[in-house]
């Protein structure tokens, strides 16, 4: 089959790998028909994070189940599936308090499951998913999605699943002031989940015309391109006079990381969901003097896709939207550029 392989910095490359089969009697072998590039992937892209090696890559896939393990009993063969971007056993305590990203038996695409053995990653023709009854979600009732709806169900193995984690961490309600720091499909989702949690002012921070009017799309009331103590002015400013009530940090770096705690008002609530890219740490101090709560971290997007997904098949939402670029597998490498020069927020790949 045909797998996405990250080299190094900036060398994505399409090659030729086994194709996967049952390995122990609780795995599914799913045939992937959609997957994407994600924000984080891009961290290694770019060098930020060291690749030893070559390695498979891509944790966000939906599809159909070719084959099971005699002990799986929730899965059979044509289920349309989607998949977290962690497998999970479903059962340990972790799981059983609905923090399936911290199973004590986690095993992630494109690495190796805790037997040792190959797991591949979401970015190619198909996938061992360890764990299937504890990882995959069934989509009941849908065999051939569209293409719309297929683009709405991949958001949910991450994107949209990660940003109503920060929605969710923010505390955001009926009647809340939000800020969004991040306008990459994370932070557009994070708009998107607050409006669907009752947000009555939603302020999306971005510099960029085309994710600011997805950006309002989704839900929200005022953009703020300004940044730095600007921004935060610009912040006060929309809301006469005082800061947000929940602001979701949806990038990873010190910077916005910085940019959000100091747009929360004193007693307010911070959501973290971007990944930790550069070393954002927590001022203690700060955070003592204002009394504001900061919560998040991976999105346990197994627990939310059951609410989320009621919700797409009824056209409450549609963070499919997201996916401004669909390009074939054999492509990735453009896709990977697209997204590292912001030409594209998400690109969807089809094998």
């Amino acid at each position: 089959m045909r797998a996405t392989i990250i080299h190094g910095p900036g060398d994505i490359r399409v090659e030729d790998r086994d194709y996967p089969s049952i390995v122990r009697p609780t795995d599914a072998v799913v045939r992937v028909t959609a997957s994407c590039v994600c924000g984080s992937d891009l961290w290694p892209y770019r060098g930020v994070r060291p690749t030893k090696e070559p390695k498979a890559i891509g944790h966000e896939f939906v599809g159909v189940v070719e084959s099971v393990g005699d002990d799986v009993r929730d899965l059979a063969v044509g289920d349309f599936v989607i998949a977290p971007f962690v497998d999970s056993c479903g059962t340990c305590p972790p799981c059983r308090d609905g923090v399936t990203v911290a199973c004590e038996h986690l095993a992630g695409w494109g690495s190796t499951d805790e037997h040792g053995d190959f797991v591949q990653g979401g970015q190619g023709e198909a996938v061992r998913v360890p764990q299937a009854d504890g990882t995959l979600r069934k989509v009941e009732g849908v065999s051939e999605p569209d293409a719309a709806l297929t683009a709405s169900l991949l958001t949910l193995s991450d994107v949209m699943s990660t940003g109503h984690h920060a929605a969710v961490s923010a505390n955001v309600g009926p009647g809340s002031t939000v800020v969004v720091v991040g306008d990459g499909a994370v932070g557009l989702c994070g708009v998107l989940a607050a409006r669907r949690l009752g947000a009555e002012r939603i302020i999306a921070m971005s510099r960029h015309e085309d994710r600011q009017a997805l950006a309002r799309e989704f839900g929200a009331t005022d953009i703020v391109a300004e940044r730095g103590d600007a921004g935060v002015e610009k912040v006060r400013e929309l809301l006469g006079g005082v800061l947000a009530d929940s602001v979701l940090e949806c990038v990873g770096t010190k910077e916005s990381m910085d940019q959000a705690l100091r747009s929360t008002r004193p007693g307010g609530h911070l959501g973290f969901v971007g990944v930790p890219a550069g070393g954002p740490e927590l001022p203690i101090s700060y955070l003592f003097a204002k009394n504001i709560t900061v919560g998040g971290g991976m999105a346990p997007a197994h627990t939310y896709i059951p609410e989320l997904l009621k919700d797409v098949l009824d056209g409450t939402i549609d963070p499919g939207r997201v996916f401004d670029v669909e390009m074939p597998l054999e492509d990735v490498a453009e896709a990977y550029k697209a997204m590292d020069e912001r030409r594209a927020i998400k690109v969807l790949l089809k094998p």
